[in-house]
């Protein structure tokens, strides 16, 4: 993937991988003043996106209860 790609195309693993890789470039300090401000500005969309993702994994999670008669049923997971 190339650092421009559409953020609705990538997976979470995959901006996870990008934002990782901006981060290791924005410690090292070698990169020219506009191109950080860039570069940062990309960090902040991928984390928006793969707090998005995150967020709609959570919301798919569901437990398994059983009930008093060995009925197996599904409810959503409690965030807390």
């Amino acid at each position: 993937m190339t650092q421009n790609a559409a953020l609705d195309t990538l997976s979470f693993e995959q901006a996870l991988g990008e934002l990782e890789s901006i981060v290791r470039g924005l410690e090292a300090g070698e990169t020219e003043l506009e191109k950080s401000i860039s570069a940062y500005e990309r960090g902040i969309a991928l984390k928006k996106h793969c707090e998005a993702k995150l967020k709609d994994a959570q919301a798919k999670i569901e437990k398994i209860t059983v009930g008093a008669d060995g009925s197996l049923s599904t409810e959503p997971l409690d965030a807390e």
